[in-house]
């Protein structure tokens, strides 16, 4: 990372928000739903499913869950009305983690109960490492009831999660396998790239080795070719996993797993508190922030010939 990009990173989730919506646009369907579900169809009709998700989330009292609650139903709803190939994400934080477990248990599981009436999924995304232990538990007494409808998120840049995976191995595992972005401390999250990428293959492969459905949720190319290795190891049919990338984010890639025979979804967040999401993306992704803020300021890349 050169010097301009540490310190577009480091200034992004400074910048007013206006000025992020410029570039962040093509991380976000929009802020209605039915953005989402258009942008869904649109997928769908290039063999690609999505996961649709009701952007918001450390809510602050019960109301707030409880209209994200309703959103995150009516998602369900207009995926079934309109047929379309996805499902559901949602943010323990989103549903009241934060406020009382028992409350945002409550909320998910009326979600979790309703995908399995209509045969969808909910996947129960992972935030920072003051969520880690309380999402896990939602998730291993939701997926007694609804082995098939409901799964989780592991991170592969904290130290904790190879031996998280025995610790969910005693049962049904759907686990969407990312790297993570949440800033955390040194002492629970390896920091170096490298090691992060050893640690997501070493993660791979002990979910592969445990009949755990994957959604291998990356755009490194070498993690790819990675986890297309280690699908060809283990035998799997493409009903048996699953790529995962973010909107927005390197289309070519996509293309080239879909052709390949891969199963893949694309993440579709919509909604407006979308201004967090589009912050954290870009602090991820520094090139294209570093692209997005030479636009703001007027200033112009030299044309490579």
């Amino acid at each position: 990372m050169t010097i301009f990009d540490q310190l577009v990173s480091r200034t992004i989730m400074h910048v007013p928000g206006p000025m992020v919506s410029v570039f962040a646009r093509k991380y976000i369907a929009g802020e209605v739903l039915e953005d989402a579900l258009e942008l869904t169809r649109r997928f769908n009709a290039e063999n690609i499913m999505t996961t649709i998700d009701v952007l918001g989330e450390f809510i602050t009292n019960r109301n707030e869950a409880l209209y994200f609650k309703d959103q995150s139903l009516r998602v369900l709803q207009e995926i079934e009305s309109s047929g379309l190939r996805a499902n559901l994400s949602i943010k323990p934080t989103q549903m009241g983690l934060q406020l009382d477990y028992d409350f945002a248990r409550v909320n998910i599981e009326e979600l979790v109960a309703y995908a399995q009436t209509i045969g969808n999924f909910i996947r129960i995304d992972m935030e920072d490492v003051q969520c880690t232990d309380l999402t896990l538990k939602l998730y291993r007494q939701l997926r007694q009831k609804y082995p098939d409808h409901v799964g989780t998120v592991l991170q592969a840049y904290l130290r904790r999660t190879a031996g998280d995976i025995e610790d969910l191995a005693d049962g049904p595992l759907n686990i969407r396998l990312c790297k993570g972005i949440y800033r955390e401390p040194r002492a629970l999250a390896f920091k170096h790239p490298e090691v992060i990428n050893m640690n997501f293959s070493h993660c791979l492969d002990r979910l592969l080795a445990r009949g755990a459905y994957v959604g291998i949720a990356t755009h490194d190319s070498r993690l790819v070719y990675e986890a297309m290795r280690l699908i060809e190891r283990y035998g799997l049919p493409p009903d048996k996993y699953e790529f995962q990338m973010l909107l927005g984010v390197d289309e070519e890639m996509r293309r080239i797993i879909v052709d390949q025979g891969h199963r893949l979804r694309v993440y579709v967040p919509f909604g407006r508190s979308w201004l967090p999401y589009a912050r954290r993306r870009l602090k991820e992704n520094p090139d294209i922030a570093r692209h997005g803020l030479k636009q703001i300021l007027g200033l112009q890349e030299t044309q490579r010939r």
